[in-house]
């Protein structure tokens, strides 16, 4: 209401209008930090529920007759079978040595292939004479070379890991190289300027920025790993490990152990996978996507 004229104005003024996002800050920020683990947690879900659903239809296929029990036995016998070997100290034998093959032989790749990579991503001119034999060498399947691996290496171990790393250490390789050729020049032509060598510009510029390249490479090669484990063990018979169980199992056509032990491999990988994914986003949480 307009005061009469003379009269001084006690109106009080309106309050002050808050910004509209002014009380969103916190709101946001909660936000923003859950909608990884929820979107994590939904991938999860649906993730199990696809499982879930797979392991019902492969147990309807072989309780209906569908399939020959023969081939495939019920889910339900496979998995009763899978918690009655792990307390099998015999088959607990044969995990421990595909597990410490597989580590080991990974470990190995990993050790071969870094500096390999650093040293071609950083000579052109080597990586353009050593290309073409990597490149021939790189198609030929592991499983291939395995007879002749078993003629040079008498060690079950020996001729185990020497497969691993043949199989595994290629895409380890190829992301060094690729990671280090992705390294912004501007850096290391700073670093370079304030007079330091071409090895402390790689080991305080090159490497750090290769290492996300070189992690999600290891996480790769830990799934080839494996699978080169296993399928060595299937040749070297006589050598303890899951690859000779289920090769002896699937020899008396008894399915159902072999298939817990590949059951067995199959968690193993998961497991390995999910360790290396875990340890990947937390050194490397910058380059996570939201």
């Amino acid at each position: 209401m307009t005061p009469a004229p003379g009269t001084p104005d006690t109106t009080a003024p309106p309050p002050a209008r808050r910004h509209p996002t002014a009380s969103r800050g916190p709101t946001r920020t909660r936000t923003r930090r859950n909608r990884t683990p929820t979107r994590t947690w939904t991938r999860t879900r649906r993730g199990l529920q696809g499982v879930a659903a797979f392991l019902l239809l492969a147990e309807l296929a072989s309780r209906t007759g569908l399939v020959d029990r023969a081939v495939l036995p019920p889910v339900s016998s496979v998995l009763t079978e899978a918690g009655r070997l792990a307390g099998d100290a015999a088959f607990g034998t044969d995990l421990r040595a595909t597990v410490t093959a597989w580590l080991l032989g990974l470990a190995e790749a990993v050790a071969l292939a870094v500096p390999l990579g650093l040293l071609l991503g950083s000579l052109p001119r080597l990586d353009a004479v050593v290309r073409p034999v990597l490149e021939f060498l790189r198609p030929i399947p592991a499983v291939a070379i395995i007879p002749l691996a078993m003629l040079v290496l008498p060690d079950p171990l020996d001729l185990k890991t020497t497969i691993v790393v043949y199989a595994s250490c290629w895409p380890v390789l190829i992301n060094t190289v690729y990671g280090l050729r992705e390294v912004d020049p501007v850096a290391r032509e700073s670093l370079a300027s304030f007079g330091f060598g071409p090895l402390a510009v790689l080991l305080r510029v090159s490497l750090p920025s290769t290492a996300p390249f070189i992690a999600a490479g290891v996480r790769v090669s830990a799934g080839i790993a494996l699978i080169a484990t296993v399928s060595a063990e299937l040749f070297a018979s006589g050598s303890a490990g899951l690859g000779t169980f289920i090769n002896t199992a699937g020899s008396s056509a008894r399915t159902t152990p072999m298939l817990a032990a590949a059951l067995w491999a199959g968690v193993l990988g998961l497991l390995g996978n999910g360790v290396l994914a875990a340890l990947e986003r937390r050194l490397f949480r910058w380059r996570t996507p939201r």
